[in-house]
């Protein structure tokens, strides 16, 4: 999706009759692949991964050895015995559940890590973006190797406050919107009538 957003965007400018705007794109997968600090990341990450997968496997196989002993001995074990020792393989088997959530799952340990690990190398990767195109007059900046699409764009070209206008969304709430993580949305303003002051002027912006 964002691949085809970007390939409209790019035949929209390209189309254009007044097209002046200068775009570039990079092949991120390949620059760090070359970066030192990011094959050292790369290792590192390697390292935790293996650790905390060998952690998980060992409650696994603690698991299947008392379910093997419990089904060796089942018909010896009074009714007592028997459901204290499946609820006891049961415990486990939650324990070691919840903790392969904690460590792989969504915003885990090992996500976390790997953010921590890479924010360096991704911050000098974009810093290394940013002069490139300041220094090559580029409006626009493309990843081809991913769908994280624009790793750059000149301010110059944000149109957002117009569309935004156009929406009848008040524009000052895009300059706070970073300040406003977490908290409840406020209500939309309403969109102007055709014959606001409001309106007028937002046409006659985008003439």
């Amino acid at each position: 999706m964002k691949k085809f957003f970007i390939l409209l965007v790019l035949s929209i400018l390209c189309g254009s009759a007044s097209w002046a705007q200068k775009i570039g794109y990079t092949d991120m997968e390949f620059i760090t692949s070359k970066m030192p600090e990011y094959q050292l990341a790369q290792t590192e990450m390697k390292k935790f991964s293996e650790k905390w997968a060998k952690e998980i496997q060992d409650k696994f196989s603690e698991i299947d050895r008392m379910q093997r002993a419990y089904m060796a001995e089942e018909i010896l074990l009074t009714e007592d015995l028997k459901r204290k020792r499946q609820n006891e393989i049961k415990e486990k088997e939650l324990e070691a559940g919840e903790y392969n959530s904690k460590i792989f799952g969504m915003e885990g340990l090992l996500f976390q890590k790997k953010k921590e690990l890479m924010k360096p190398v991704l911050e000098k990767v974009q810093r290394a973006v940013t002069k490139v195109c300041s220094q090559r007059r580029l409006d626009f900046m493309f990843d081809k190797s991913s769908d994280v699409g624009m790793l750059y764009t000149n301010p110059k070209h944000d149109y957002s406050d117009y569309v935004m206008e156009e929406l009848g969304i008040d524009t000052k709430a895009k300059a706070v919107a970073g300040d406003k993580v977490g908290k409840a949305e406020q209500p939309p303003v309403p969109a102007p009538t055709e014959n606001s002051p409001k309106q007028k002027s937002t046409n006659s912006k985008l003439k």
